[in-house]
């Protein structure tokens, strides 16, 4: 079966700086792919050219099968995306934002109307149809573009900090209706700021920094890799980390210290093994 995500060696520069540096990563159909990094790190600026709205500088992105370059149009019919920003129009109501949507993809109009029906009973919009977008909360807002770019029926679903700025609740309920996609079989490329929704939806997770991928593997690889034991030990102010294979051996060596003053052991979480990777937070 063909690969859904395609990059070798891509890079993009702009005014002469590298934002992303020889990335090469493939996602395989079916898969909820994670992208993680701190701010700056090409997160992106990597989704922009999966999406084809800026080229890279040099490699390859091949999306669906399209190559983004060569074959813009194949690859955009082929994908839906979700951009962090508000991207619907605020002055249209629900329903008619949909409909501009579904004509811009050319789709039939007894098809469209079906398709827009049924994506605003799955988003949990359709009593809000008739109202105007500007009258919607934040997280209402979210789950309209989510619709929007399920309308023409891509392949795979890419989300640009889906959640960002939502209250746990309707971030929950975000996370429901992407798992469900991907149940029916939708692939999703998601980046994020927060580690429980990585560790919730996600099958395999990568780590830029630096405009570079410094690690991919699944959750429990990761663990496995870095250490699935932590001794946390309290130095002043500051917390100092440190891995063991397994969460016995942490407890083994803290049960040999004559002093265990501000020492606690604990499983590895993706934060502790994001923070070894980059030395910083997300955030």
């Amino acid at each position: 079966m063909t690969v859904a995500v395609c990059l070798q060696n891509v890079h993009k520069v702009y005014n002469n700086v590298p934002v992303v540096n020889d990335l090469s990563l493939m996602i395989e159909p079916g898969e909820v792919f994670g992208l993680l990094g701190p701010n700056g790190a090409g997160k992106s600026t990597t989704i922009r050219m999966l999406t084809t709205l800026t080229q890279p500088t040099q490699g390859e992105i091949v999306v669906a099968g399209y190559d983004v370059v060569r074959q813009p149009f194949g690859a955009k019919k082929q994908i839906g995306v979700v951009l962090q920003q508000t991207s619907v129009d605020l002055d249209l109501s629900v329903w008619e934002n949909m409909e501009f949507h579904g004509r811009m993809h050319h789709i039939p109009n007894s098809i469209r109307q079906k398709e827009i029906q049924r994506w605003l009973e799955y988003v949990e919009l359709d009593d809000r149809r008739n109202d105007l977008v500007k009258t919607l909360s934040g997280g209402m807002k979210r789950r309209l573009q989510i619709a929007r770019a399920l309308l023409h029926r891509p392949q795979i679903l890419f989300l640009d900090e889906p959640t960002v700025g939502l209250d746990p609740q309707t971030r929950r309920r975000l996370w429901e209706i992407i798992k469900g996609l991907n149940q029916q079989g939708m692939t999703i490329l998601l980046t994020t700021h927060y580690m429980e929704e990585v560790e919730y939806l996600c099958n395999r997770i990568g780590i830029m920094d630096s405009g570079k991928l410094i690690e991919v593997g699944t959750l429990e690889e990761l663990r496995q890799k870095h250490g699935e034991g932590l001794l946390m030990k309290q130095n002043g102010d500051r917390w100092e980390y440190h891995f063991f294979p397994t969460l016995d051996d942490a407890k083994i060596f803290l049960d040999q210290q004559p002093d265990k003053t501000g020492m606690m052991v604990r499983p590895s979480n993706l934060e502790d093994i994001f923070v070894e990777l980059t030395g910083r937070n997300l955030d």
